[in-house]
C-alpha cells in the first residue's frame, strides 16, 4: 500500500503540482481546499504526512499545525510559506512542524522534504532510542527529559541551538538527534567554528575552486555539501566572523551556496544544528552575533545540564568511562574504593562529562593495584557541589567567566602533571637501562599503570 498523503491549500494549481509530484513519488494524496475538509478526512482515514498552506479561508495554518500536534502528534506536518514569510514558517516549526517549503515551489525541495518525512516510522524510531539510552547515560530526572526532548526535535528539521556549559556533550546530544531523525542514513558532519581561521572558514563551509585564492590547487567540496542530505553540527556557532555570519544566514534560508570563486550556486539539503558554549543571546546584545541569524538558528533551544545537576548520575558515568578506558587499553578493570566513590559525588566538576574522563584517565594510571582510591583521583581544591545555583537559573557572564577560568586552571595544571610525569618515568627507564618492571617498582607503580602511561605519552 503507497504512503498517503493529505494536501491543503486553497489554490487549485499548488494543490495539482502538489499531487503531480506524490503521485510521482508513489504516494496516494487526498486534497482538501480548507480545514474544514482536511478535519473531515483527518476522521475518516490515516495518514503518513500532511502538506498544510500557511493561510487557509477558514483559518490559520499555524492554528491547524498546532491542533494537529495535539491529536495526531506521530504525523509528519510540512507547511507551505509564501515568498519572504520565513517568520510564520520559523512559528510554524516551533509549534512542531516537520519542515517548510517556500512557494514558488520548487520540485526539488519539495521531493527531498517529502522523502524525509516518509522515513519516520514509530517502530524504527523505538529501536534507535533504545540504543541511545546507552549512549546519552543517566536515570536522573534532567537527564530523562532530555531524553524526551531529543527524541521529538529528532522527529523534525527545525533548526536547534543546543546550549550548555563546556564539557556537557553538546555534540552527544546533536548526533543523537540525527541519528534517531529521517537523516540518520546520510552523514552527520561536525565542524568546530572555533577551531578554523578566519580567512578559510568560508572555504571549508562553501568550498572553493581551482585558482579562487592562493593555494587553492584544485577543487574543493565545502561542508555543506559534504552533509548533503544529513545533518551539519555547528559547534561554537558564535565563534563565526560577522561576515561569514552573513553567508550562512542566506545558506539557511535559502538552501543555497556559493563556492568559493564559483558563479554557479549549489542547492543543498541540510540540516543545521548548533552549539556553543558561550551566552549566545549576550554575543547578540554586545554586536558581535547577528541577530537575524540568532533568530534563524535558536528556532528551538535545547539546553544541556551540567554535571553537578545530575549527581546521582556520576557514578553511574564513572562505571562506564572506566569501562572503555580499560577495554581501550586491553587492561583489567580496577574499582573504586568507598571514599573515591563519596569524593567523586562531592566534587562539583567545573568541566562536567569531560572533566570526569579526564580524572578517571589519570586515576587508572596511578591506582596502586585494582583499586582506584581518593588519592589518585587527584580531584582539584574547588567547592563541592553544595553551592551550585538552582535547576534552570540561567549563568551569568561572570559565573561563565569563572568556570572557564577553572577549565583554564584545570588544563594547566594537567599539562604541567603530564609533564612531571614523562620526566619521572624517563629518568626511571634510564636509571633501569630500560627494564619495565624494575621502573615501575622504582616508581611504585604497578606494571600495568606503567605499560598504560607509556602508550599515552608516546613513551614506547
Amino acid at each position: 500500500m503507497n504512503p498517503q498523503a493529505l494536501i491543503i491549500d486553497d489554490e487549485p494549481d499548488i494543490l495539482e503540482l502538489l499531487s503531480m509530484t506524490l503521485s510521482a513519488m508513489s504516494v496516494d494524496c487526498i486534497t482538501a481546499e480548507n480545514i474544514a475538509q482536511a478535519e473531515q478526512a483527518l476522521n475518516q482515514q490515516t495518514f503518513d504526512l500532511c502538506l498544510t498552506d500557511m493561510r487557509l479561508p477558514d483559518g490559520s495554518g499555524l492554528d491547524f499545525v498546532s491542533m494537529l500536534q495535539k491529536r495526531f502528534p506521530a504525523l509528519p506536518v510540512a507547511v507551505i510559506s509564501a515568498h519572504g514569510n520565513m517568520d510564520l514558517a520559523v512559528q510554524a516549526l516551533k509549534l512542531g512542524a516537520f519542515d517548510f517549503v517556500s512557494k514558488p515551489l520548487k520540485v526539488r525541495v519539495l521531493r527531498e522534504l517529502v522523502s524525509s518525512a516518509l522515513k519516520l516510522s514509530t517502530g524504527k524510531t523505538r529501536i534507535k532510542e533504545r540504543r541511545s539510552r546507552s549512549q546519552l547515560l543517566g536515570e536522573t530526572e534532567v537527564i530523562k527529559a532530555l531524553r524526551g526532548k531529543i527524541t521529538k526535535l529528532a522527529r523534525s528539521q527545525a533548526p536547534v541551538y543546543i546550549s550548555g556549559e563546556s564539557g556537557t556533550g553538546k555534540e552527544l546530544v546533536a548526533k543523537l538527534i540525527h541519528e534517531l531523525g529521517a537523516r540518520s542514513d546520510k552523514d552527520f558532519v561536525p565542524i568546530n567554528c572555533g577551531a578554523i581561521p578566519a580567512d578559510l572558514v568560508e572555504s571549508e563551509l562553501f568550498g572553493h575552486k581551482k585558482g579562487s585564492f592562493t593555494g587553492a590547487i584544485s577543487d574543493k567540496e565545502g561542508l555543506f555539501q559534504a552533509a548533503h542530505g544529513g545533518t551539519l553540527f555547528l559547534d561554537e556557532v558564535a565563534d563565526l566572523p560577522l561576515m561569514m555570519q552573513v553567508k550562512l544566514l542566506r545558506a539557511i534560508q535559502e538552501k543555497m551556496i556559493r563556492p568559493v570563486g564559483g558563479s554557479e550556486e549549489i542547492s543543498i539539503d541540510v540540516r543545521v544544528l548548533s552549539a556553543t558554549h558561550k551566552d549566545l543571546a549576550a554575543s547578540v546584545r554586545n554586536g558581535e552575533f547577528r541577530e537575524d541569524l540568532y533568530y534563524r538558528l535558536n528556532v528551538i533551544e535545547l539546553v544541556v545540564p551540567p554535571l553537578r545537576q545530575r549527581q546521582n548520575d556520576i557514578i553511574l558515568l564513572a562505571e562506564h568511562i572506566l569501562n572503555n578506558i580499560a577495554a581501550k587499553n586491553r587492561i583489567s578493570r580496577p574499582s573504586f574504593s568507598q571514599e573515591a566513590i563519596q569524593a567523586l559525588n562531592d566534587y562539583a566538576f567545573p568541566g562536567n562529562v569531560r572533566e570526569l574522563e579526564n580524572i578517571l584517565e589519570r586515576a587508572i594510571t596511578w591506582a596502586d593495584g585494582d583499586v582506584i582510591d581518593v588519592d589518585d583521583l587527584m580531584l582539584p581544591r574547588v567547592e563541592a557541589h553544595k553551592s551550585i545555583e538552582p535547576t534552570n537559573t540561567l549563568i551569568t557572564d561572570n559565573s561563565a567567566n569563572s568556570s572557564e577560568i577553572l577549565l583554564a586552571s584545570e588544563s594547566d595544571l594537567g599539562s604541567q602533571l603530564e609533564q612531571q610525569e614523562r620526566e619521572l618515568i624517563k629518568n626511571a627507564l634510564e636509571e633501569t637501562r630500560w627494564n619495565k618492571t624494575a621502573a615501575a617498582k622504582n616508581l611504585g607503580i604497578t606494571f600495568r599503570a606503567l605499560r598504560y602511561k607509556l602508550k599515552k605519552l608516546n613513551l614506547e
